[in-house]
């Protein structure tokens, strides 16, 4: 198997290999690398294919995990599929990741088993005490291919629930956030339908994931996401996070990224900031 997160190298010796010229780009991404490598030591480099945005964020939170989010304890969560698929005929149109030499069964039952997947794993790797331990258990969960995108599908299930949530609650009247607007403001998705058809069912495919859906995965683990990008270093944005006004108690998974499609790791905290 091949590992999906690369083990960790020293963000700066990472660095100086990527980025060796003396262009425009390369100078500030340095300076970006340099800036990052103030607050962790080293980097971990994730799977570039179409789920990095799904992989890194879901990578971090299962390696600092020490219990299981509250979302996951509800009783109705494994019936989300069952529920969704009574009221909305057209998610039958979601596209699973296909399963070689397997028979697809009823969608709703695929789905749920996913679900259940994450739950157990979540549990699992949340009571490992150990961090070193802890670690080892993700990387063992990464290398295998037939779980971890078993865990995608029911990440992107999520986000298309919390989608469905944002969606109705506008129409009901109700506030959103104004990432909300933004997702439906899209002529490829002005309602949940749309967003699937044209987004979620694509992703880990044909595409990654877009800025907008970088909130609604925020919104559906209820995690706060912050990401460094580089290509934004010295403005205000070199450090964005999803949400922009996080809720207080929602924990923080920290990416790194040069241009907004690839995500990687930055891993070890330096001491004194952690301090």
């Amino acid at each position: 198997y091949k590992l999906s997160v690369a083990p960790e190298m020293d963000m700066m010796e990472y660095c100086r290999k990527e980025w060796r010229g003396n262009t425009p780009v390369a100078k500030k991404m340095r300076k970006g690398y340099e800036a990052v490598a103030q607050k962790f030591a080293s980097i971990r480099r994730v799977r570039g294919d179409n789920y990095c945005a799904l992989r890194a964020t879901l990578f971090q939170a299962l390696s600092q995990a020490t219990q299981l989010p509250s979302w996951l304890q509800s009783e109705d969560f494994t019936m989300l599929p069952e529920n969704l698929l009574s009221k909305y005929d057209w998610i039958k149109q979601w596209q699973l990741k296909q399963k070689l030499g397997r028979k697809m069964g009823e969608l709703s039952d695929e789905i749920k088993e996913y679900l259940i997947l994450l739950r157990k794993k979540w549990k699992n790797i949340s009571e490992i005490k150990g961090s070193t331990a802890k670690q080892e258990a993700c990387d063992k969960l990464f290398k295998n291919e037939e779980e971890e995108y078993s865990l995608y599908e029911a990440l992107k299930f999520l986000m298309l629930n919390t989608a469905i949530e944002l969606y109705n609650d506008d129409k009901n009247g109700r506030r959103v956030p104004v990432f909300s607007w933004l997702l439906f403001a899209r002529d490829t998705s002005s309602n949940p339908c749309q967003l699937m058809c044209n987004h979620l069912n694509h992703i880990g495919h044909s595409g990654g994931l877009e800025q907008v859906e970088m909130f609604l995965l925020a919104y559906a683990l209820q995690y706060t996401i912050q990401v460094y990008r580089l290509y934004k270093y010295s403005t205000d944005e070199f450090i964005t996070l999803y949400p922009n006004d996080p809720e207080e108690d929602w924990p923080v998974v920290t990416l790194i990224t040069e241009d907004d499609r690839h995500y990687n790791i930055p891993v070890r905290m330096c001491q004194e900031t952690m301090l």
